[in-house]
């Protein structure tokens, strides 16, 4: 049983992270990057092994690992910036 709750968890809390870095890689782009769709493998097609972007018909594409890395980022500079600002 605790097992199946980690993993439930593991997958609510990449779902999360991925998403969020989808919308801040779009958002901070201004739409020229995308991530790559949810369930497609043009990371391991188009991508070098253990990329985190890669260039496909001139655009930017983030891979998954990519996309999660930018949540991870999104959410450390949110906690920062909540740090800084209780601080004073």
């Amino acid at each position: 049983m605790e097992e199946l709750s980690f993993v439930l968890v593991w997958l609510i809390f990449d779902i999360l992270l991925v998403n969020t870095g989808r919308v801040a890689v779009f958002a901070f782009s201004m739409g020229r990057w995308r991530g790559e769709r949810f369930g497609s493998n043009e990371g391991r097609v188009n991508g070098m092994a253990g990329a985190l972007s890669f260039k496909t018909d001139g655009q930017r594409v983030f891979t998954r690992n990519g996309l999660a890395f930018v949540g991870v980022a999104v959410y450390v500079a949110i906690a920062v910036a909540l740090l800084v600002a209780a601080a004073g």
